[in-house]
């Protein structure tokens, strides 16, 4: 009896989180699909279905221009950040030199504080050295602050690579780089993906420092472009807005469903010690 209890209760809170996310996604599907603009008017089951919201995405704003600003940024982001972490958390396992120690204990401290807390002094390096406005120039805050937190996490990983296998292809005969790239990253595969997708995600949905640093409506960024939608008492274009977020969200769950597995055993492997 009181297994079918627990199993009843967990079942039960199973359920009600899976509301509690479902119907949101739900809402904001049928909400692009309603008539008008306004969501006051907009029902949770239209009367009738149109697709005029994803028409006028393209035809009455520059959805297509933030779309691609934001997926080369964010492309760019997610190749350049991988190749800084696994080149960071390589050194930082395999080799032994001074100042290791502290160099990893300053990481971990600099990946306690979010990059907000520095926008101050970003915008004025970006003003200094006339990278404003340029949707581009996103990847070097991006790619810098990825450093931190995950460089811990893939060094944790590679940790658990043994290290004799470094060894005996360096007694082969084979470079650092070699054995970098030929050993090393086909071994780590699980963690680049989940580093990838990751650092792929962060500037597809952020809207603080494109916001700040991007001003131009062609320079914009699918969450900036997104929410002046909305924003402003003139501005009342919620049933878009809905049709917007809903093809954010294509990207992203595709990418969930190609690398579930890999992003699975990526955190799971990075959060050993080794």
């Amino acid at each position: 009896m009181k297994n079918k209890i627990n199993w009843l209760l967990i079942h039960l809170e199973l359920i009600l989180v899976a509301l509690f996310v479902i119907i949101p996604i739900v809402w904001i599907i049928m909400s692009s699909l309603n008539t008008g603009n306004g969501l006051a008017s907009a029902s949770f089951i239209p009367k009738e279905l149109t697709f005029d919201n994803y028409k006028r995405l393209f035809t009455d704003s520059n959805y297509s221009k933030w779309f691609l600003n934001s997926f080369i940024v964010a492309a760019l982001n997610a190749v350049i950040s991988v190749m800084l972490i696994m080149l960071t958390a390589w050194i930082m396992s395999r080799f032994r030199f001074r100042g290791r120690k502290t160099g990893l204990m300053a990481i971990l401290l600099l990946s306690m504080f979010p990059t907000f807390l520095s926008m101050t002094a970003i915008y004025t390096l970006f003003w200094n050295f006339r990278l404003l406005d340029k949707p581009v120039a996103l990847v070097i805050i991006y790619a810098a602050g990825a450093i931190p937190y995950n460089v811990w996490l893939v060094k944790g990983y590679l940790d658990g690579i043994p290290g004799e296998i470094d060894e005996a292809a360096y007694i082969d005969g084979s470079t650092y780089l070699k054995t970098f790239t030929k050993i090393v990253l086909p071994l780590s595969r699980p963690i680049i993906t989940y580093c990838a997708v990751s650092q792929f995600m962060m500037p597809w949905m952020d809207y603080i420092l494109p916001n700040m640093l991007l001003s131009s409506d062609e320079s914009r960024t699918l969450a900036v472009g997104l929410f002046g939608m909305i924003s402003g008492k003139e501005n009342s274009n919620f049933t878009m807005f809905a049709a917007g977020a809903v093809l954010i969200a294509v990207p992203i769950t595709i990418l969930f469903m190609f690398f579930q597995k890999y992003l699975v055993q990526g955190i799971a492997a990075g959060a050993n010690k080794g």
